[in-house]
């Protein structure tokens, strides 16, 4: 029998590919292994973004951004929106493409965040909220997780 398959953030798996050109590998990867089919992406990286990269944070809601109402921009105020939102359309077009229905993504991203995100002041400072490609996913019916939740997603 086939397992199904889910996308997850490639960090988690320990793919050098946050901003900072590190990874966030989570612990438990084998029980996901296990479970699932995991097809990894970084949406930063599938929009064109460079490893490492200027940090980027959303100035509106992911669904404003989305609506064409909003920007992401990075750190030294250059706007990266289109590149975001290109990465969230490649995480969908994959989604499509291996009939995927959940994601296990990356808590904080912009592009990632499932329940917050960054403020878009550069402080640190986290704020309720989802990334550019959580909203998109979501949008279109994906289940979206983040780390903290893969023993409800399994």
């Amino acid at each position: 029998m086939m397992k199904e398959r889910i996308l997850i953030s490639a960090c988690l798996l320990g793919l050098h590919c946050r901003y900072d050109g590190g990874h966030q590998k989570i612990s438990g990867t084998e029980r996901l292994e296990e479970a699932f089919t995991l097809i990894p992406i970084c949406p930063e990286q599938a929009g064109g973004l460079s490893t490492p990269r200027i940090p980027c944070e959303l100035q509106n809601d992911a669904i404003q951004i989305l609506d064409g109402k909003g920007r992401v921009l990075n750190r030294n105020n250059e706007d990266c929106t289109d590149m975001f939102i290109k990465g969230a359309s490649e995480a969908l077009f994959l989604t499509d493409l291996f009939q995927i229905k959940k994601a296990l993504l990356k808590e904080g991203s912009p592009s990632c965040g499932s329940s917050g995100v960054y403020d878009g002041t550069f402080s640190g400072t986290c704020k309720p909220g989802e990334g550019i490609t959580t909203c998109l996913l979501r949008k279109h019916g994906i289940q979206v997780y983040n780390e903290n939740q893969t023993d409800e997603l399994i």
